[in-house]
């Protein structure tokens, strides 16, 4: 068994063609998709639209809930201009997305952790205001009461596996369309990959084991970060560009 893995998209709807076409071509069983799907400065609706076509198993992630619980003058900046492309049968079908799934009787999907849409589960952030790696005791309490052998999750956008003790492994696939951001929860800090392609990843299962291959997937980058430009949108049209912020 095959299983793609997608994740925080970000309404970038270039990048998620590239990405469904290049899972087009790995012989995936499945495609399964951890949310965060719309939010940002790219095409929004377009995005929505391709992802509404392929009906995907999805959850809803913190940026998807956002959109259709707080008042548009109570947004931010990226689901604000998210916000202003979408439609009723847009926000309809973010309504419609749980927010967590087990698909196969055997993966676990969650945006972030399984209790909560806004907390890192893999990884932290630092006072100085860098992101690394968060201890195994931490990690495993995430996963506490969840009986199912592969745990996915999304959200900070970094690319990560994790094998717990027992056996189980947790998997970020890292981001369709957004290769970096900062933000001032729990303290200011900058996730960077570095490089601006677009991820996601493959589990498979051989026999009772499950593993990972990540995958980087190139594309008119440089399309994106022209259109968030033009947008006023400085972070974005960086980080597309190149996968830094400054």
């Amino acid at each position: 068994m095959r299983i793609a893995v997608i994740a925080d998209i970000h309404g970038n709807d270039l990048a998620l063609e590239a990405v469904l076409a290049d899972i087009a071509a790995q012989s995936v069983d499945d495609v399964v998709n951890l949310g965060d799907h719309l939010s940002g400065a790219l095409n929004a609706a377009r995005t929505a639209d391709i992802l509404m076509r392929h009906r995907f198993p999805s959850v809803r992630g913190n940026h998807d809930r956002w959109l259709v619980e707080k008042a548009p003058e109570k947004m931010g900046s990226w689901d604000s201009m998210a916000h202003q492309q979408l439609k009723p049968h847009h926000f309809d079908w973010l309504k419609s997305l749980p927010p967590t799934l087990v698909h196969r009787g055997e993966i676990f999907l969650c945006h972030a952790t399984p209790v909560d849409d806004t907390t890192y589960w893999l990884d932290e952030a630092t006072p100085d205001g860098t992101m690394r790696l968060s201890q195994l005791e931490r990690i495993e309490k995430f996963a506490e009461g969840i009986d199912h052998p592969v745990l996915l999750c999304g959200h900070t956008h970094l690319p990560r596996i994790v094998r717990l003790r027992d056996g189980r492994i947790v998997l970020n696939p890292g981001s369709v369309g957004c290769p970096g951001y900062d933000d001032d929860e729990p303290v200011f800090h900058k996730v960077e990959t570095g490089s601006p392609h677009a991820r996601y990843a493959i589990i498979e299962k051989t026999g009772s084991t499950w593993n990972a291959e990540f995958r980087l997937v190139s594309y008119d980058h440089m399309a994106a970060s022209r259109l968030a430009a033009s947008r006023g949108q400085r972070e974005w049209a960086n980080v597309l560009a190149r996968g830094w912020l400054g």
